[in-house]
């Protein structure tokens, strides 16, 4: 009997937050039954997408017991600077009116240079957390502020909309009529990043260093390149999850992506990647930020306040952390 009560203990520790959405869900599916339609259940996989992409570059941080509080407000750099360089090139309101149509191959050379500049913030924020020491906490805060400044600074807070089709088409085409590329995209990521995990020496040294940083470095692993390399690589994935959701959304703000790093954190906690580092999964990523999604969209289904919702996420995120750290403290 013992034994029994320990295993559930450990089952509800481990996935009570998932079990409670679930049923939420399940609750929302009979209150209302559009909730469960092909056009619901579509809608929230094409929001899943970027928030996967922007969960797989958190979940690097999080592995090597890091963060990132920088990734939401690259995403909404990145959707910003995407839209200026993509507008119409009769549209009234262009923010770069000389800007000539250079043709469907700019929409990559834009996507390009959105991630060159992301990884540069990228870049800075490793530098810092690997040779300056700074916390990545305190770090990745500070160049939150300072990626919001520069984006407020170059848009001057001013709306963007007004896109060409070449680069909406990229996140509301479809391959063949049928499979979404925005869903293809995130597919492709996520493959490339279970293989970078799992298959590469790359991997192999971001999980030694989240188990211990110190035994790693001893062993041989060159920790500073390999948390500028992660930092990197995660910044080059906001940029590119910035500009889907730019082209998903059809225009964009400087407060495009706030907060986004709070829930790509919680959806990484929520499938199993510790903040106390050294454990995660891709498969799980995608079933926290699928999870995480659902919950938005069930209480969105239920009619609860939007000023609630925000309490309820709030809540998921304090949770979910706190059964981690609680897992954590079992295991030692």
């Amino acid at each position: 009997m013992t034994a029994k009560k320990i295993n559930m203990k450990d089952f509800l520790i481990n996935n009570g937050i998932i079990v409670v959405l679930v049923l939420l869900a399940i609750f929302t599916a009979i209150k209302q039954p559009s909730f469960g339609s092909f056009d619901n259940l579509k809608n929230i996989a094409l929001n899943v997408a970027p928030r996967f992409i922007i969960a797989c570059g958190v979940s690097g941080c999080l592995i090597t017991r890091g963060t990132d509080l920088s990734a939401g407000r690259i995403v909404g750099l990145s959707a910003c600077l995407a839209g200026t360089l993509l507008q119409k090139p009769g549209y009234s309101g262009k923010f770069f009116p000389n800007l000539p149509d250079f043709g469907i191959w700019w929409v990559f050379v834009v996507l390009l240079i959105c991630i060159l500049v992301a990884c540069l913030f990228g870049l800075i924020n490793g530098l810092v957390i690997s040779y300056l020491q700074v916390p990545a906490f305190i770090g990745t805060l500070g160049m939150q502020l300072i990626v919001y400044g520069a984006c407020l600074v170059y848009t001057n807070a001013t709306p963007i909309g007004g896109y060409r089709p070449a680069y909406t088409e990229v996140a509301k085409g479809r391959l063949f009529g049928f499979m979404p590329y925005l869903f293809l995209i995130a597919l492709a990521v996520g493959l490339v990043i279970w293989f970078v995990y799992n298959k590469t020496p790359h991997g192999k040294y971001m999980y030694a260093i989240g188990g211990n940083e110190q035994a790693a470095e001893v062993s041989g692993v060159n920790t500073k390149k390999t948390k500028i390399i992660i930092y990197v690589t995660a910044a080059a994935l906001y940029a590119l999850g910035g500009f889907l959701v730019g082209a998903k959304s059809g225009g964009s703000s400087v407060n495009m992506g706030m907060g986004w790093e709070l829930e790509a954190i919680a959806a990484c906690t929520i499938g199993g990647v510790s903040v106390n580092g050294g454990i995660g999964k891709v498969s799980g990523v995608l079933i926290g930020v699928l999870v995480f999604e659902i919950l938005k969209t069930c209480l969105q289904y239920l009619g609860v306040n939007t000023n609630y919702q925000y309490i309820a996420q709030g809540i998921v995120i304090v949770v979910a952390i706190a059964l981690d750290i609680r897992k954590y403290i079992a295991k030692k």
